[in-house]
């Protein structure tokens, strides 16, 4: 049915075009070349690169007027109105210096390449600057520089992390890897930390479910981490020194290189990083609070341009980490009091294919992703020494296994529509997303075993009525594997540009999330000498959600200076949604159950605040406030009364960078990471805690600095960097941590690291 529903698309839409156009001509900016332009044809899939010397051509361009767009690094993009004739067209583009690029080429919200501003759903950028001014080593740490985002470490001994978007948990993001869904539920416990910035090369953020295009999990929003591509020829090395609060050490080095052939129809991009961090502990009790790391990536992403008309895509990456916290002791962890010890082997793989036909007016892609994890952990407590216990723990030690494999597969078809009514972009696609869950613990009787499939369709319009008023309408369909029926979620966006500097936006969608084993239940944490396991409830049902959210944007640019603010409100209603609630014990620890509650609610609003002064000054700043509760109160404790407030949710977080550029070589910036005060259950167990109880943190304010200089040799080869700096200067961290074996491991809040400084070099050759 899929293929006849293809091939009908075809047939309605090509037509035979016995003409070939073409636009051809050079870049520059001030006299000098501007090598590696990107030019693109507005509201088509039709873009080049300029070449080393500025020259480009554009061909199977439509006859008559259309509007070209050129971007690059450092310049202001320009759109230019062309009308184009038959045969071969020349037109020289002069382009000036930006101190602030105001309307990136985004794909995020809509799989299509479309100008910032146009886009009827706001998409944020951390582009590789920004993550190398804030001296982001993965992404887990680039990820807290945006606004409404917040990443926070959910265990003291194993530091796995969660990402929150709009104060939704982790569960309700969705994390794609260049546009696909291959971050498997079990990397999804770790995997924000094993990616390193020099794979990156920007992340988009879409906060909100306004685009059908994206699955069920995307209620909060996605995350796309798009891959460093092949644009020229170049390749950087770089080493990175970090200590810990004078203890603990943090290495990194990391590589990349790109080659491209002659012809530009041919490309790779190569990246390595390997990173060594020994284990870190604050209270002194010997007993970590950062585990000790050992990790190593590399990668490739390739493309072959076949005709003009298609092009090829392949993406590979592997990450393997060895991570071990608890009792700071060298031999077998089933010998220490108290350790969790992984062992990661991750696999990642996307291809894409893309053809344009229909005179470039429409579009087919092909994608198939996929990723594996292998996972070798323990996880154990080890009881009084000599007793029957002990002897019975030596016996059979809480080593397991786990294995995620996620696939998806799917295609996207384009077709774009002119008329008096405006020009639509019309988007039909399917896709089928296929999950196996494996996660045994042979000596806890713990089992997680699940095949999870969802096929999914998607229609979804992108209409753009008039200059002002963007339309963005559409429906998905779900057929998820542990429900009986089919799931229907429509999602709707409005753009009006109130003026050229103006943006209004607003958006109504609704979401669900199956009733399966998500990533943190495939973690087993400490508390009170013993461990707590997540167990769903036999008539577990899906939650759905209905969110709406309403925006204002507005940028203003001169030749020396730019400023904007982003205010967006946002509110969230979950239905059925799930709770895990304190049942009860065994002999192995505490059970919770995993099951429907009542309703939910959360909302607030987030304001960003940036401004550039000619690229001598840029400041930008978000903070949010919001509030998340349950309708009625749940029950974490049977010592405790219930309570309606989501645990470990901030009312209020923020961050703030300033970036000040004194010259070309030299490079000073700051910026603070805000945590506003969040309510927690702490578990008794340890020496310091006697009883089960619920606490409010206070807030934390951690401040960074760094400095670089650029030693630049153009002629004598890479340019070289020196950098160095600091992170939570003032040593902002948790001061109440638990000690000894018995510990609370998911009592941990605040900044993910305490004082750490930090020098690096790197050479870098363009």
């Amino acid at each position: 049915m899929i293929f006849r529903l293809i091939l009908l698309f075809i047939l309605l839409f090509s037509r035979v075009d016995v003409h070939s156009q073409t636009l051809r001509g050079k870049v520059i900016s001030d006299d000098n070349k501007v090598p590696f332009a990107h030019l693109t044809i507005e509201g088509l899939e039709i873009g080049v690169s300029s070449d080393d010397n500025g020259y480009y051509e554009i061909n199977n361009i439509p006859l008559g007027e259309n509007y070209i767009i050129v971007s690059s690094l450092g310049k202001k993009t320009k759109r230019v109105l062309v009308n184009i004739n038959e045969g071969v067209n020349t037109l020289n583009l002069n382009l000036k210096e930006s101190i602030y690029n105001l309307n990136q080429i985004v794909v995020t919200a809509t799989r299509t390449p479309k100008r910032k501003n146009d886009s009827p759903v706001i998409v944020n950028i951390i582009d590789s600057k920004k993550m190398k001014n804030t001296s982001s080593c993965n992404l887990a740490e680039a990820l807290v520089f945006q606004n409404g985002l917040r990443v926070q470490s959910d265990c003291q001994t194993c530091n796995y992390t969660q990402l929150r978007i709009n104060g939704l948990s982790g569960g309700y993001s969705q994390i794609l890897i260049n546009g696909r869904s291959s971050f498997s539920p079990l990397t999804g416990l770790y995997g924000m930390e094993q990616i390193p910035v020099n794979m990156i090369d920007r992340i988009e953020v879409v906060k909100g479910g306004g685009s059908a295009i994206y699955g069920s999990s995307a209620v909060g929003g996605v995350v796309n981490v798009i891959t460093k591509i092949p644009e020229r020829n170049s390749y950087d090395v770089g080493f990175e020194y970090n200590m810990i609060n004078n203890f603990a050490h943090d290495k990194i080095i990391s590589a990349n290189y790109t080659v491209l052939s002659e012809s530009k129809h041919l490309g790779g991009t190569f990246f390595i990083n390997t990173r060594g961090r020994s284990w870190y502990d604050h209270n002194n009790d010997n007993f970590s609070e950062l585990p000790l790391i050992d990790g190593r990536s590399f990668g490739v992403n390739l493309f072959v341009l076949p005709s003009k008309r298609d092009k090829l895509e392949l993406s590979l990456g592997f990450l393997d980490e060895y991570r071990y916290g608890g009792e700071m002791v060298y031999q077998p962890p089933h010998l220490s009091l108290q350790a969790e010890e992984r062992e990661h082997d991750v696999f990642m793989a996307n291809v894409d294919y893309t053809i344009f036909f229909n005179n470039n007016k429409s579009s087919f892609i092909g994608y198939l992703a996929g990723q594996r994890t292998a996972r070798e952990h323990y996880t154990g407590i080890r009881p009084e020494i000599g007793t029957i216990n002990d002897f019975e723990h030596l016996d059979l030690p809480p080593y397991g296994s786990s294995l995620s494999i996620s696939n998806q597969v799917g295609f996207q078809l384009n077709h774009k529509i002119s008329g008096v009514l405006g020009n639509t972009l019309i988007t039909l696609g399917a896709e089928y997303i296929y999950d196996d869950i494996f996660d045994q613990i042979l000596a806890y009787d713990y089992l997680v075993d699940q095949n999870i499939s969802n096929i999914s369709s998607f229609f979804q319009s992108d209409w753009i009525i008039n200059d002002k008023l963007t339309l963005l309408s559409g429906l998905r369909f779900d057929k998820h594997s542990f429900l009986n029926d089919m799931v229907l979620s429509p999602r709707n966006t409005l753009m009006y540009k109130i003026s050229k500097e103006i943006q209004f936006r607003c958006s109504y969608s609704t979401g669900f999330r199956a009733p399966q084993a998500f990533d943190t239940d495939l973690h087993v944490a400490f508390a009170g000498g013993g461990i707590s396991r997540f167990i769903l409830s036999d008539n577990l049902t899906e939650e759905s959600s209905h969110s709406i959210s309403s925006s204002i944007n507005y940028d203003t640019s001169g030749d020396y200076y730019m400023y904007g603010f982003t205010f967006e409100g946002f509110y969230t209603i979950l239905d059925d949604a799930f709770i895990q609630e304190f049942i009860g014990q065994d002999e192995f620890g505490d059970i919770f159950l995993k099951k429907n509650g009542g309703s939910a609610n959360v909302k607030g609003f987030n304001l960003e605040i940036r401004c550039n002064v000619n690229n001598l000054f840029q400041f930008e700043s978000g903070f949010t406030l919001q509030n998340s509760s349950y309708e009625s109160a749940i029950n974490y404790s049977v010592s405790l009364p219930s309570k309606k407030e989501f645990l470990r949710s901030p009312n209020r977080y923020g961050y703030f960078t300033l970036f000040y550029n004194p010259s070309s070589n030299l490079n000073l910036t700051s910026n603070i990471i805000y945590t506003g005060p969040m309510h927690l259950v702490h578990f008794a167990g340890s020496p310091e805690q006697d009883k089960d109880e619920f606490i409010t943190s206070s807030d934390f304010i951690s401040l960074g600095l760094k400095a670089s200089y650029v030693i630049k040799r153009e002629k004598t080869g890479p340019d070289f960097e020196l950098s160095c700096g600091v992170k939570n200067l003032f040593n902002d961290f948790q001061q109440d941590l638990d000690t000894s074996k018995n510990r609370d491991s998911n009592y941990i809040y605040g900044p993910n690291l305490p004082r750490t400084i930090y020098f690096g070099l790197s050479f870098v050759s363009l």
